[in-house]
């Protein structure tokens, strides 16, 4: 027999560097000794609304709740995103044409690769961001051009050596992330509204991916707020994050009808339809009130002081100014690279913190921690790494 072998596209990617940093942890812990802290993964630790978690249980003791449900899911789903979006952003959006549920923002990055590029195109990727951003590019055989968003210039795009990049027209895609993540940058409005403008200009799909916009944030911004945005941008949200539903998986696409047009044919040829009862629910969440998100951001402050006290601890400079999930610091001068201090805290401590180079060449001198632990958890990473002499 021949050898078989994978599709060419599989030789261009890597495992996710998470699944494979787990394997390594689950096997620390099954090997004995002290359970690893996990400081490394933005996966929220709490709980969803009361609200969220009974609307679940009612609708899937429904006998009408288990069959098949529409690709673009329900009509209520989609008007209780546009009422989010026009009450916290004040963004109008029409719900039955501007706006598609998807099962986590992460598979929408698939989609709408699918949907605009071709073999070839040219994508703009930030670097550091999220890796699935250049993978998906990679999977579906796009041209990759990373744009550096660097720590001497805020974490912002440089707008003058965009312009330069060899045919800037033929960009096809541009990836964008604020809050950012991995840095915790927030964008102004001008920022925001230069992108649109760079976008407009040379004719790029501008994809703001905006799952971050409430945590330890007192103003949540849509790139769909500035003016003409909606002629050539798409934007992200997510329910992982901002309502502890990273489990669940819904989020939304909202953009123009042609935009979402595009979409819906590749979704609708690769799944079918979310389960009722968690569409129910994600209509619950996005009710909740404003008390919610101030009680589960006092707890993240909380947090957020941990992890500023691990970072002093380690030597590491961080903006006080960040908001999101994580906490990005800058290692010492004196550290070789970031996995000199991530691996020790490890394998020492047993703690573990992303190292920054997983997000692109920019992030090689920083490491991320996650404030997705509990604060006495936290505060015992910190013990432990005083104790291990880091």
């Amino acid at each position: 027999m021949k050898p078989i072998v994978p599709a060419q596209r599989i030789s261009h990617v890597e495992e996710y560097y998470f699944s494979r940093k787990l394997k390594e942890i689950a096997k620390m812990n099954q090997d004995g000794g002290r359970p690893v802290i996990s400081l490394g993964i933005g996966g929220p630790d709490f709980k969803p609304s009361p609200e969220t978690i009974m609307a679940l249980m009612e609708d899937v003791m429904r006998p009408d709740a288990h069959s098949y449900q529409s690709y673009v899911g329900l009509p209520e789903l989609r008007q209780a995103w546009a009422s989010f979006y026009k009450k916290w952003y004040d963004v109008t959006l029409d719900p039955s044409t501007e706006m598609l549920p998807l099962i986590g923002s992460k598979e929408g990055i698939m989609h709408v690769s699918m949907a605009f590029l071709n073999p070839g195109d040219k994508v703009l990727v930030p670097d550091p961001g999220y890796p699935t951003y250049t993978s998906v590019s990679k999977l579906v055989g796009a041209e990759i051009i990373k744009y550096d968003l660097t720590y001497e210039n805020n974490w912002e795009p440089d707008f003058d050596a965009l312009e330069q990049i060899p045919d800037i027209d033929d960009v096809k895609l541009m990836w964008v992330n604020y809050p950012h993540m991995p840095t915790g940058h927030c964008a102004s409005r001008e920022l925001l509204a230069k992108i649109v403008d760079f976008g407009r200009r040379h004719n790029i799909v501008i994809i703001n991916d905006n799952p971050y916009s409430f945590i330890l944030n007192d103003e949540p911004m849509s790139i769909l707020q500035i003016e003409g945005a909606k002629d050539i941008c798409l934007e992200f949200n997510s329910m992982s994050k901002s309502h502890s539903m990273a489990g669940w998986r819904q989020g939304i696409v909202s953009g123009k009808k042609e935009f979402i047009d595009w979409i819906i044919r590749v979704k609708s040829n690769v799944d079918s339809g979310m389960f009722r009862p968690m569409m129910k629910a994600a209509i619950a969440a996005l009710n909740n009130p404003a008390e919610y998100y101030k009680r589960q951001n006092e707890a993240y402050q909380v947090r957020r002081i941990a992890a500023e006290q691990i970072m002093a601890h380690l030597g590491c400079e961080f903006d006080p100014e960040q908001r999101g999930l994580f906490l990005w610091g800058r290692i010492p001068d004196s550290a070789a690279d970031c996995e000199a201090i991530t691996e020790p805290v490890l394998q020492k401590a047993r703690v573990f913190i992303t190292p920054g180079f997983i997000f692109g060449k920019n992030g090689e001198r920083f490491i991320r921690i996650s404030l997705c632990a509990p604060f006495e958890k936290m505060q015992e990473a910190l013990l432990r790494i005083q104790a291990a002499g880091l």
